[in-house]
């Protein structure tokens, strides 16, 4: 496609997104896009690092999903027979066996975007995950990446610092939020503009909610080390069983009543203008959907800050179209009590502006650090 032909298509699709939102809102009537959201939290492949190819999944989008981030998940998890027998465990919570890191995913997410055609690619924005953010060498493996496979990648992550049933099942050292080897890391993200999206629990599971969250102030501390990398926080905080903070504590919330006031306090402060959210997963979504009160309370948070949070399904090596959509629908409560501006930003508008930047800034740092790169 020709640059001034690409630039009158982006123009167009500009248009119908917004007459698409007018739609979901009900203040318009006319026909226009179906894309309900840009996927920012979508894994290709599972924990034994199987799934669709992105062509496959390209198809699954359909006229639903506008834009996707393409990442595998980074851990493979062990089948140990002594531990599970003839039985092959396809997801974490199914061993006792340890989990690994599986670098070999950035190659696969790299050739299924590559086997696309530029059209689809431009659907596409690969993260790198194969690293171990506990490896003073993991930042080697994100250079590595990016010059084996120029003009692909994007971002790094989902990755993981702290997460309820996982972190105790990698094998080596474990990820720590002080580890200067995550410093290495998120400076090189800051230097190649790559968007950083982190999954890392709040508190830890069955948390006592008396007390403040144990994760909180080093993840403060982390992102006031990096402001100017671009960081994504994963689910809020949230897990399958780390609930909002203060949820049923009676003392220690006189100080922050609640995990909406602790994301409050962190989106008003200057320091941590680089920060921001998404609101991915079922196991978080419950959480909201619980009761109308915690709707409007959510609501109300997206309105006030409606450019700081990012939706994502994190469906892992979906099968189908509903698996994705019925984690976008489990939000409708909460969408249908935004404004339209809020709900267009949320669910597509941030996607493209943080990732359209990182396209144009890793790119550029590609074209003046990578040696015969092609065009």
């Amino acid at each position: 496609m020709q640059p001034r032909t690409r630039n009158r298509g982006l123009a167009a699709l500009r248009c119908v997104t917004i007459v698409a939102t007018l739609l979901l809102s009900g203040t318009a009537s006319a026909a226009g896009d179906t894309y309900l959201f840009n996927d920012e939290h979508f894994h290709l492949t599972n924990y034994i690092q199987k799934g669709p190819t992105a062509r496959d999944y390209l198809k699954l989008m359909g006229d639903k999903i506008g834009r996707s981030v393409l990442f595998g998940i980074p851990l493979q998890q062990t089948w140990a027979y002594e531990n599970s027998g003839d039985f092959a465990p396809t997801y974490y919570l199914q061993s006792d066996a340890p989990l690994y890191y599986y670098s070999f995913t950035d190659a696969v997410i790299a050739e299924n975007y590559l086997a696309l055609s530029p059209k689809e690619r431009a659907r596409f924005d690969p993260m790198i995950t194969g690293f171990n953010p506990a490896d003073m060498y993991g930042v080697d493996h994100i250079r590595r990446v990016l010059a084996t496979y120029p003009g692909v990648f994007e971002g790094i992550g989902e990755f993981t610092i702290h997460k309820e049933f996982v972190s105790s099942k990698v094998a080596g050292n474990g990820a720590s939020l002080a580890n200067p080897a995550l410093d290495r890391i998120l400076d090189f993200a800051a230097e190649a503009g790559l968007v950083v999206l982190i999954h890392c629990d709040i508190d830890t599971p069955f948390d006592d909610p008396e007390k403040e969250p144990v994760y909180l102030k080093q993840m403060k501390a982390l992102i006031l080390r990096h402001p100017k990398t671009t960081i994504i926080w994963a689910h809020t905080g949230l897990g399958r069983v780390v609930r909002p903070v203060g949820a049923q504590a009676t003392s220690w919330p006189t100080r922050n009543q609640n995990h909406i006031e602790i994301l409050t306090e962190l989106l008003q402060d200057p320091a941590f203008k680089n920060l921001y959210f998404d609101i991915s997963w079922d196991e978080v979504a419950k959480y909201v959907v619980s009761s109308p009160e915690i709707q409007a309370r959510a609501a109300a948070l997206f309105n006030k800050f409606p450019d700081r949070f990012l939706f994502g399904s994190d469906v892992v090596a979906p099968k189908d179209q509903a698996t994705v959509l019925r984690v976008f629908h489990l939000w409708d409560p909460v969408f249908a009590q935004l404004t339209p501006e809020a709900s267009l930003a949320i669910r597509k508008g941030n996607y493209e502006r943080l990732f359209d930047a990182a396209r144009e800034r890793v790119r550029a740092w590609e074209r003046a650090n990578l040696p015969r790169q092609s065009p």
